[in-house]
């Protein structure tokens, strides 16, 4: 089974727009085909993004099948040289010491360079790469 690790802005866009594709990612958890886990980094930073109190329940009812660890600070060779901002290595950290088997996360701009790269095992995909043919 995967054990997808969820960046923050898939939590964000799976909350805003609780009808979107991302809902697969949970019926998938539900089918017992995959096993989604976060952060409290990454929820934290979904949460403040969030802006109105619809979206903050729909987090909190997403999160329900979501796996969320407290985020490690300490960080192994491999994410240094993943060439990511300061505030982004805590996101691949836990994704890394939670055994997650992909990393989902639309941030192009800081992880695009990482798509499709295994680091520790880990995956990094966006959501649409892993959801094709699923």
């Amino acid at each position: 089974m995967d054990r997808i690790f969820l960046d923050a802005n898939i939590l964000f866009s799976a909350a805003y727009m609780p009808a979107g594709g991302l809902k697969r990612l949970w019926l998938l958890a539900r089918e017992g085909k995959a096993e989604l886990l976060s952060s409290t980094y990454a929820v934290e930073e979904a949460s403040r993004n969030l802006s109105t109190e619809a979206q903050t329940r729909n987090l909190q009812k997403l999160l329900r099948r979501v796996t969320v660890s407290a985020s490690s600070m300490t960080e192994c060779r491999q994410v240094e040289a993943a060439d990511l901002p300061e505030k982004d290595r805590p996101i691949l950290q836990a994704a890394i010491d939670m055994k997650a088997t992909h990393l989902l996360t639309g941030d192009v701009t800081h992880f695009g360079h990482l798509y499709g790269m295994t680091i520790e095992g880990v995956t990094i995909l966006t959501p649409a790469e892993y959801l094709k043919g699923r």
